[in-house]
């Protein structure tokens, strides 16, 4: 019984443990009671049926955990998410429209004076300080065969270097050309790396171990979203089980950790947000930084073209009048195969999801006003559980229970049009994401690796380079340091030199 609540602890980071220094405490007995009769009176009294059975610690973990929670609320969203408020109106169809021209831009299209003045005007607020970084970092690599955090994972670069450490990189190199472009020193773009109960202490170490990837450690922060118990199918909670509340839990740790605070003191006005899984991501892109200041709005999105019309991804647009994220899965095939009227050759659809975001911090200072609003979707899981007879852990063969999570983008419909902007980027120099085990062929480690290489090819290529493969190699490419060039910039010292391929290079020889 021990081990097994001990389990529910640790995940909690709430197992106050004696050799940790933290001497255990033992509730009072009125708040005990006064905890007691509010999941009691929530219908969810069993979850202290082994209260007396466990060690002080254990006690204290426990309670702890318990106090988090508001059972009411947990019984709300519950009942929300599992019977969602039907619509007003259920006769009136769902009207789907591409974001209106004057909220989009393209960098496939758009002229190299305006991808400019985006990049300048970037680079500047980055200089004055007003630029931030957020990073989704709670996922482990499971599906990568790792237990470790996604951003810990080495996918076969020679450098060998990990996720963590290309974004690092890349934020230093933003600052670099920030500081070359003003003539100021020092300047800094804070780094707020939001992580789960499962990853957040491996995340800290591995930052402390790789002495945070040359980053000033003042300027990053590692902090934990929320979580949630999860719920049987008769609406109880589970014992011996929480989840991280999905990336959608960005916005209630923003406050809870005092990132929004941080950010207030340092007078961030500009916050870049992404996922960990892209290995080309463009971490504090000064082109959209730029763009999305100009627009002056509030939310801003970034998108890669759809493939083909049954690509399997999200799009951006806009649903009944209001931006919003509508799942493939959700659109007929006619909606999906609609070509564009001015230009028949594309989709009229074609906006693809790739949870990159911009915010101004103006919208994040609301954010009381409206989390409130955001949905909890239900995953149904096999999840395993304390049998409150036994007092044993059940591992069950089907589902018994769902997960409640919320997601990033959930917040755009509360969002007008006029505050919404989306920038269209290109797929092979921006988005490669990471979510399969080595050798399925797509989305998985060798991609990801190949996509870096190849984006150097180009960059090596572009500035006069020569790239030679030996045809006996299967891997082509040159991995180009983020320390040398962010963006394919500064490669000038290549022309007319041959690099033989799959090659890494690191610093200007």
């Amino acid at each position: 019984m021990a081990s097994t609540f001990n389990t529910l602890l640790d995940k909690l980071h709430l197992s106050s443990k004696d050799d940790e220094g933290v001497p255990a405490k033992e509730p009072a007995e009125q708040e005990l009671n006064a905890l007691k009769d509010k999941y009691a009176k929530a219908g969810q009294e069993h979850v202290f049926a082994f209260y007396e059975e466990l060690s002080l610690p254990e006690k204290v973990g426990l309670f702890e955990s318990l106090k988090s929670f508001d059972p009411d609320y947990i019984n709300e969203i519950t009942q929300k998410a599992l019977h969602p408020p039907q619509s007003v109106d259920t006769s009136e169809e769902t009207k789907l429209d591409p974001l209106p021209d004057t909220a989009t831009a393209s960098i496939l299209d758009s002229k190299e004076e305006d991808i400019q003045s985006w990049y300048t005007s970037g680079l500047d607020l980055v200089s004055k300080g007003q630029v931030a970084v957020v990073l989704m970092a709670g996922g482990q690599g499971t599906r990568l065969g790792s237990s470790d955090p996604k951003g810990c994972f080495n996918i076969g670069l020679p450098s060998q270097k990990s996720l963590f450490q290309i974004q690092a990189e890349r934020i230093w190199k933003v600052q670099q050309l920030a500081e070359k472009e003003s003539g100021k020193k020092d300047i800094a773009v804070p780094w707020y790396v939001m992580t789960s109960g499962p990853t957040r202490r491996p995340t800290e170490k591995f930052f402390e171990d790789h002495n945070y990837f040359g980053l000033n450690k003042d300027n990053v922060s590692i902090f934990e979203q929320g979580v949630l118990p999860c719920i049987s199918n008769e609406g109880k909670i589970l014992l011996d089980t929480v989840a991280p509340d999905g990336n959608g839990g960005i916005y209630q740790a923003l406050i809870s950790s005092n990132v929004r605070t941080d950010m207030r003191k340092r007078g961030i006005q500009h916050i870049h947000a992404y996922c960990v899984d892209n290995c080309l991501v463009k971490v504090a892109d000064p082109v959209f930084i730029g763009f999305s200041a100009a627009k002056d709005v509030d939310i801003a999105t970034k998108v890669v073209r759809k493939r083909n019309a049954q690509e399997p991804v999200g799009l951006i647009l806009q649903k009944n009048g209001k931006p919003d994220v509508v799942e493939y899965s959700e659109i007929d095939n006619a909606t999906a195969e609609a070509k564009d009227s001015s230009t028949p050759d594309l989709l009229k659809f074609r906006a693809a999801n790739i949870v990159n975001h911009y915010y101004s911090f103006r919208f994040l200072e609301t954010i009381e006003d409206w989390v409130h609003k955001l949905p909890h979707h239900v995953a149904r899981k096999k999840i395993p559980y304390i049998d409150i007879e036994k007092g044993e852990t059940i591992k069950p063969d089907k589902p018994n229970g769902i997960k409640l999570e919320q997601f990033v983008f959930d917040v755009f419909p509360l969002t007008s049009l006029e505050q919404f902007a989306c920038m269209e980027v290109k797929r092979e120099e921006e988005f490669s994401p990471l979510k399969n085990a080595r050798g399925t062929g797509e989305d998985d480690p060798d991609t990801s690796k190949q996509d870096i290489l190849n984006q150097g090819r180009r960059w090596v290529e572009n500035v006069g380079g020569i790239v030679e493969s030996e045809a006996a190699i299967e891997e082509t490419g040159v991995e180009v340091s983020p320390l040398v060039s962010y963006g394919g910039e500064g490669l000038e010292f290549l022309q007319g030199r041959t690099i033989k391929a799959p090659a890494v290079i690191e610093k200007e020889d």
